[in-house]
């Protein structure tokens, strides 16, 4: 299969030159070795995989004699199989000079994450990698930042084709893995299937010592139905007959392992009575909709869910564009006690860009109304607008406009 280009390599080459190591971690498979192994292509790097169980055991047993073998510039995979390095790497940073001496993955963020950050605090850049995103598969990589105004939106749009929900749902079904892509169903639900029995179960045994893989996976199952809702953790108990305190925990795992995406509530003290619940998508819809039974791209776009999978591709292509931008937002969701709902705030530098998310070609431009609760709070507000199929950038108002999903 030909090389995909990702939209984070920009911001990886540029940490690259800034700190003498760099992280790349993300979900199983997601594509973290393919991207390092290309961007090493033609250089001396040195390949390794903690994933080879001689290399693991020198690694953990004597890492000086690790990094004598194996010499910087090095790229190591699966590095949270082997913790020991982390010491034996911040005395190689601080005895060298030289930028982007290492390079690094991991799939597992639980304890590693915590270790990096009180090992090599200051020495090391850590970037977050996702699986495909739909412009990533059509090859189309934006220099410009995304913006919400008509006129940078109308930009856009000269470069893709029309919005074509065929095409939409079909993205959302097969899901962002390399190894799926263009593949028929059947090796589709075979890859999906051994995912979950081996890395998952693997990975959940690992993280959060979970074991019990029949119960586990009824509580995957139990996700997959709750996906764009509020996280509900007496639903997912009873899903996978487990206590609530239980389901929580085992919530923060595939949270921890980038299966899930829990997009907070959004806070604030000017703003009384709001939710505290997150709400719950798949990192990859493909996961989701295998999960969930959902066969062919068909079914699970004239089925009872695909306003759900819509707002899931669509919030999970906002979490890959600004994962990958230059500027960092906050992305949270709007709830208050009268349920009163935004699915999503953008806020970025202090100003909130609200959307909505919704299947039709042809939403109901009243919806826009909500957006006063922001002028009501005397907060700032930026260009918005509904996040829908529509083929090509309409305005509602000077503000807002209807935004075709394929152009976030």
């Amino acid at each position: 299969m030909a090389y995909i280009k990702r939209e984070l390599e920009r911001k990886f080459l540029k940490l690259n030159q800034f700190f003498k190591a760099v992280l790349v971690t993300g979900a199983r498979q997601v594509g973290k070795t393919t991207m390092l192994k290309h961007l090493a292509e033609g250089s001396d790097r040195t390949y390794v995989t903690m994933d080879n169980a001689m290399a693991r055991d020198l690694a953990k047993s004597d890492p000086v004699l690790f990094f004598q073998t194996y010499k910087p510039p090095i790229l190591i995979d699966e590095v949270q199989k082997a913790p020991e390095l982390f010491e034996q790497i911040k005395i190689l940073c601080d005895e060298s000079d030289e930028n982007g001496l290492i390079w690094l993955t991991g799939s597992q963020q639980y304890g590693m994450m915590r270790k990096v950050q009180e090992t090599l605090a200051g020495r090391i850049g850590i970037l977050e990698l996702y699986s495909l995103s739909a412009r990533e598969k059509a090859g189309v990589v934006f220099d410009e930042e995304l913006d919400f105004s008509l006129s940078a939106l109308q930009a856009r749009q000269r470069r893709l084709p029309k919005n074509d929900v065929i095409q939409v749902f079909r993205h959302i079904w097969e899901g962002g893995m390399p190894q799926v892509q263009g593949v028929d169903e059947e090796l589709r639900q075979e890859y999906f299937n051994s995912y979950v029995d081996t890395y998952l179960m693997r990975d959940v045994t690992e993280a959060g010592g979970i074991t019990d893989s029949v119960r586990f996976r009824r509580f995957l199952v139990g996700c997959a139905s709750l996906v764009a809702e509020q996280v509900n953790y007496t639903t997912l108990a009873e899903s996978a007959d487990i206590a609530p305190t239980t389901a929580k925990e085992w919530l923060r795992v595939l949270e921890s392992l980038h299966i899930i995406y829990l997009l907070p509530p959004y806070s604030n003290n000017a703003l009384k009575r709001l939710s505290k619940t997150p709400k719950l998508y798949f990192c990859d819809t493909g996961l989701c909709a295998y999960l969930s039974l959902w066969l062919t791209p068909e079914t699970l776009r004239n089925g009872a869910a695909s306003g759900h999978y819509y707002e899931n591709y669509v919030v999970m292509e906002l979490v890959r564009n600004y994962a990958y931008a230059k500027s960092r937002v906050n992305m949270t969701y709007f709830r208050d006690s009268n349920a009163k709902e935004i699915d999503i705030f953008v806020e970025e530098n202090n100003v909130i860009h609200p959307l909505e998310v919704k299947k039709s070609a042809a939403p109901d431009r009243r919806e826009v109304k909500k957006y006063k609760i922001i002028d009501k709070a005397s907060l700032n507000r930026g260009c918005g607008g509904i996040i829908c199929m529509c083929e090509e950038p309409i305005p509602i108002d000077e503000e807002n406009c209807f935004i075709p999903s394929n152009l976030i």
